[in-house]
């Protein structure tokens, strides 16, 4: 069992909306000791490599560790980003696009940025949370300025993080239970339990069926209290 809450337990959750004035939706996320500022910008205009026909507007993430971030200097990813931040990034991005509508934002860009300022496991779920939040936020301005006609946002989406260790599922692994984690596993639902990503792997032995439901059933109750807090800010 843990120390500091049950097995079935958040961590403590914060997000601090406006947290940068530049933005046009910015929160401070903080899931314990793992925070992260997640911000919406929106331009003008769609990718090249749309269609100029398609009615749909586009939503991308960028997603980066700061040099601090970790127990260790992590270098700047300059000119070549890694494959696990391609992979986060990519994650972050279709988590996002699957809870909005791209045809009421047309010909408008949103970037998702999700900057790690402090990690301890759960970077990518809570830049999700964070980014969801963000978009809501960037979404109201635009229908106040009248830049979009129809709320875009079909229903809230959040991520959190699982596993098994010491045979036992546990939710929200902060760093040293995910490094020590038998089975990893990163799942984003939306609010209504539909499944956008449900990424569960074993690093070493192989788990039970029953294992792999109990982990998608304890993460959907905390998935649940995290749209739950969603709805008081």
């Amino acid at each position: 069992m843990r120390k500091d809450r049950k097995n079935n337990e958040l961590r403590k959750i914060n997000f601090i909306k406006d947290f940068t004035k530049n933005a046009m939706g910015s929160v401070l996320v903080e899931f314990g000791d793992t925070r992260v500022i997640t911000t919406a910008t929106v331009e003008e205009g769609k990718p090249k490599w749309m269609d100029k026909e398609d009615p749909r507007g586009w939503l991308t993430a960028e997603y980066s560790l700061l040099p601090s971030s970790t127990n260790t200097r992590c270098q700047r990813e300059r000119t070549k980003i890694s494959g696990r931040t391609q992979e986060i990034q990519r994650l972050i991005g279709r988590s996002l696009r699957a809870c909005i509508d791209l045809e009421k934002i047309p010909d408008l860009t949103i970037t998702i940025d999700a900057d790690v300022i402090q990690a301890d496991g759960g970077t990518r779920t809570a830049s999700i949370c964070g980014g969801y939040l963000a978009l809501k936020i960037a979404v109201e301005k635009l229908l106040k300025e009248g830049k979009i006609k129809e709320n875009p946002i079909i229903e809230p989406v959040a991520a959190i993080s699982a596993g098994i260790i010491d045979n036992e599922v546990r939710l929200d692994l902060n760093y040293e239970e995910d490094s020590h984690a038998r089975v990893d596993s990163n799942i984003v639902l939306t609010k209504s339990g539909k499944i956008i990503e449900f990424q569960t792997t074993a690093e070493g032995e192989p788990y039970e069926y029953e294992q792999m439901l109990q982990i998608f059933n304890t993460a959907k109750d905390g998935i649940n209290k995290i749209i739950e807090i969603y709805e008081t800010i």
